[in-house]
């Protein structure tokens, strides 16, 4: 703990670690051996995404980089930020470099930027003009750029463990930040933290004005409920982890189940997420287990999280609710998401095979004389708008069969259309 950070600074940031050595939890990374104890220790800074839930050290991890390697640190908070911020942070670290100095570009919420903000570190990243950081909670293979991800690597951070928080209480009493807890009391706020380290220390902050303004000696359990009430009984049981409770919510819409789904849908709202993360993991569902068996499912759960960011809560949650029901309810289908991961992995896995001359555009005369585009034929004048007996894939190669569409919802008609239209292929063979 840094001894500069005065008294009235917030207490997160007094406790904030000032070395490795003090940094709590996360040891699967930051100790002896291990990936980012090695970068540390290697001299050369790379960069790299940090992801995990909230308060858990991803901020502090990226400063004490920037600090290990003296470098210019500057934040950019991609839920505020835009185009400019990534502009004047270029610029501050032309000014440093031309002073001999590193410089490390923190983007907190990352997910947050869109694809061409995220494209707009790509060049000097590569050109090693700073060292880029992102912090994400959500998967970075579904909300980061994969050119930008080919080039930093993915560190994941876990919840603190009870164990760790108490640390961190024990760290808050050591600078008398907080009066003596009951066990009772550290029990719960333990609880409630649920592996957040923030949001245990602003707890303990609020606590910490209260009692003193109350002139209490000690925090008990009993006051503890007194003061926090609500917040304080969500988290009795001290148990379900956020991750856990998503994926009950995500595996009681796949099975179908309306009223589960309503169910861990409130439990979720009621434990404090954030609506617009449930609003976005509905989107997944929509493509992932429904996809075209009901394309108006992604459809309408585009639109309850437009109706959610209009109205906030609570009168938006209705929105999320009514959708909730409605991918449950939905015939399900994830032939779309299998047949995608089964082309991804055979792309990756086969040569780069050339396009067919047909399939090729000609724009130019020198392409026509070559044979691009030569005996393509034109789907739109050919009986009932199929070319029958046409390839659309690499010459030598087996066409494989990637989508297979289930017998449920709109997918039973799509089958039936894919089964005349290979019928066809057939006859002209």
């Amino acid at each position: 703990m840094s001894k500069a950070n005065p008294a009235h600074a917030p207490l997160a940031e007094r406790l904030r670690p000032q070395s490795l050595g003090e940094v709590i939890g996360q040891q699967h990374l930051l100790g002896e051996g291990m990936p980012l104890r090695i970068a540390f220790e290697s001299g050369q800074p790379h960069s790299c995404i940090l992801w995990g839930p909230p308060g858990t050290g991803k901020t502090t991890i990226a400063r004490l980089m920037a600090d290990a390697f003296d470098a210019q640190f500057i934040t950019i908070s991609a839920v505020l930020g835009g185009v400019k911020d990534i502009r004047d942070a270029v610029e501050q670290a032309q000014v440093a470099q031309g002073h001999g100095r590193r410089t490390i570009v923190f983007v907190d919420e990352v997910h947050r930027f869109n694809k061409s903000q995220q494209d707009a570190f790509l060049p000097h990243v590569e050109s090693g003009l700073f060292t880029f950081i992102g912090a994400t909670t959500e998967n970075p293979s579904f909300e980061v750029n994969s050119a930008l991800l080919s080039r930093a690597a993915v560190y994941v951070l876990q919840p603190l463990s009870e164990d760790d928080l108490r640390q961190i209480v024990q760290r808050a009493r050591a600078i008398d930040a907080v009066p003596p807890i009951e066990e009772a009391a550290l029990d719960r706020l333990i609880a409630y933290a649920d592996g957040d380290a923030r949001r245990l220390l602003n707890t303990l902050e609020t606590l910490a004005v209260a009692a003193a303004k109350e002139k209490r000696a000690e925090i008990t359990d009993e006051w503890l409920l007194r003061v926090l009430g609500e917040r304080m009984r969500r988290y009795d049981k001290g148990g379900e982890q956020f991750y856990d409770t998503i994926s009950a919510l995500h595996k009681s819409v796949r099975g179908s189940d309306p009223d589960a789904a309503l169910y861990w849908f409130v439990r979720m709202l009621d434990g404090g997420a954030d609506p617009r993360y449930i609003a976005r993991r509905m989107i997944r569902m929509a493509v992932e287990d429904i996809g075209l068996a009901d394309p108006r499912a992604l459809r309408l759960a585009l639109d309850a999280s437009e109706v959610y960011e209009r109205l906030g809560s609570p009168e938006g949650e209705l929105a999320l609710a009514e959708c909730v029901v409605y991918l449950a309810v939905a015939p399900k289908s994830n032939a779309v998401y299998a047949a995608y991961n089964e082309a991804r992995a055979l792309v990756r896995k086969d040569g780069t095979r050339p396009v067919p001359l047909h399939l090729r555009n000609a724009p130019t005369r020198l392409m026509k004389d070559l044979g691009y585009g030569k005996d393509y034929r034109y789907a739109h004048d050919e009986e009932g708008g199929f070319a029958a007996g046409e390839t659309y894939f690499p010459e030598g190669m087996k066409p494989p069969r990637f989508y297979r569409p289930v017998e449920r919802g709109l997918e039973i008609r799509i089958a039936e259309k894919l089964r005349d239209l290979r019928s066809l292929n057939e006859g002209k063979k």
